[in-house]
């Protein structure tokens, strides 16, 4: 049974599950918006909030614990210098995703997940 497991395995092993949110997030963090799978999104979001949580308050501390999350060094400065002072009024809910429709090849539902304004 699967109760109380929480996140998606999206049918890959852990250590490429791990890189694929890394990424993702990172990504986002960079572009602001990024389009990808409705569950690939869906997965991510819980992450990037997490993330975006930890940059409204700047500190050391808070930078070395995103770091250990996403070790991109771009993707967290621009976190902690950009994104957290901008969501700093903001009670949560920092990401929206937008669904999109099927894919061409697969018809694999699509979405935008971006960072609210």
């Amino acid at each position: 049974m699967r109760h109380l497991r929480s996140g998606k395995k999206l049918s890959r092993p852990t250590n490429q599950r791990v890189a694929l949110y890394r990424s993702l997030v990172g990504a986002l963090f960079l572009h602001d918006r990024i389009t990808t799978t409705e569950a690939k999104a869906k997965a991510i979001r819980a992450t990037a909030e997490k993330l975006i949580t930890l940059a409204r308050q700047p500190s050391v501390h808070h930078r070395r614990i995103a770091f250990s999350d996403l070790p991109d060094k771009h993707a967290i400065e621009r976190l902690f210098t950009d994104i957290g002072p901008r969501m700093k009024g903001r009670p949560g809910g920092y990401t929206r995703i937008v669904k999109l429709g099927p894919r061409m090849g697969d018809a694999a539902p699509m979405a935008i997940i971006e960072l609210v304004e």
